[in-house]
């Protein structure tokens, strides 16, 4: 009895030093907190871990002057910020770490990201592609250098079987099924995306290249201040217009002269400030307004080349076709067959049936975005 008496004791007294201890602690932790002076704080050797996680460095904050918009900081000492020129969206970034803008330069997943391009292609080639038409693509992807960036739209699917390709390696590839060129141009080549490239190239798979080199098309276009251009197209019986055809012992020409009473103006499409759909390239200031100009639900792009003009100004001087580089319009119908019958119409039918009525809609809707642009401005 007596032992557990002195047993109770014991811990009573344990208990109160306990408590006298941690009173004690905090009034010197209070004391010194009181007395040593915040800069000191600054002064302490965190480790590198620590400290990079941090969105702004301490000194920064501590050091700032009493007044600015750091006292409006929140509670995780980030000053508030409000840019309203940074791009919409990003105000409450700091414009340093802005990046506006990106490319389709391939990355590695070590070593210095400073390290990783030993070239920054200048240009960018599309092709929307079949698997079937895989080896035509292979001869035309041979006439472009190491200045140019390699990406394919396919709309049937298939991509890893490209792979007997070497280049295909290194190239883009985007899948998905039975869409058009402009479907994917509308939604893959934003002009913030590929605004590395100076020109972008928006082709068809069926065409040939025998007598095309990339490089020296370039040099043409840049040479003869080619904004919108076009490889000349060699005649045959599928060409339709006289502007795009290509003319013997020339560079390159900007007019021509059609059939009576086609153009009610020299400088005005088809007989100038015109190339056709299935193989232009854009300068990327031209592609800036071009994309705009691409409706999302018109996939065919029928018409889209008599508006081009608006583009670039003045027209008939910058759109043109480079006549000796020029490629042949193969004529494969292979969109056709990515088509549904309906209505007793084949796919081809229903494909071509489609081309035509998008192109007088968005006919339709040019003029009526003139009419009411013209409006707005009389009633100002």
């Amino acid at each position: 009895m007596g032992m557990m008496h002195r047993s109770v004791l014991k811990r009573s007294n344990d208990s109160a030093q306990l408590v006298i201890t941690v009173i004690i602690g905090i009034a010197i932790g209070f004391f010194l907190g009181i007395s040593v002076p915040s800069l000191y704080l600054t002064k302490i050797n965190l480790p590198s871990s620590i400290t990079k996680s941090f969105d702004v460095d301490i000194t920064d904050i501590d050091n700032s002057p009493r007044g600015d918009k750091l006292e409006d900081q929140g509670s995780g000492r980030v000053p508030k910020i409000y840019v309203p020129t940074n791009p919409r969206g990003a105000e409450s970034l700091p414009p340093g770490i802005v990046v506006s803008e990106s490319d389709f330069y391939l990355r590695r997943l070590w070593g210095e990201p400073s390290e990783d391009l030993k070239n920054k292609p200048k240009y960018l080639v599309t092709f929307t592609v079949g698997f079937d038409q895989r080896y035509n693509i292979d001869a035309a992807v041979e006439k472009f250098s190491e200045d140019f960036t390699i990406l394919l739209f396919h709309y049937d699917g298939r991509t890893s079987e490209w792979d007997e390709f070497e280049w295909s390696k290194t190239a883009i590839h985007v899948s998905v099924r039975k869409q058009t060129k402009w479907w994917y141009a509308k939604r893959f080549l934003h002009p913030d995306i590929i605004a590395a490239y100076e020109y972008i190239f928006i082709w068809d798979e069926d065409l040939g290249v025998e007598h095309f080199d990339g490089d020296k098309f370039i040099e043409l276009v840049k040479k003869h201040g080619l904004e919108i251009s076009q490889p000349g197209l060699e005649p045959n019986n599928g060409l339709t217009w006289e502007m795009t055809k290509r003319r013997g012992g020339r560079e390159a020409h900007k007019a021509t002269d059609e059939k009576p009473g086609w153009c009610s103006d020299p400088h005005l499409p088809p007989c100038a400030a015109f190339v056709e759909i299935m193989a232009p390239v854009f300068s990327w200031e031209a592609w800036h307004c071009v994309w705009h100009m691409i409706q999302n639900d018109l996939v065919h792009g029928w018409g889209l080349d008599f508006a081009l003009r608006r583009c670039v100004e003045p027209a008939h001087e910058k759109i043109g076709v480079v006549d000796s580089q020029w490629i042949v319009h193969q004529v494969i119908p292979s969109l056709g067959s990515q088509g549904d019958s309906e209505g007793g119409k084949t796919p081809w039918e229903g494909v071509r049936s489609r081309c035509r009525s998008e192109w007088a809609e968005f006919q339709a809707r040019l003029r009526a975005a003139d009419k009411a642009y013209l409006t707005g401005i009389r009633h100002k």
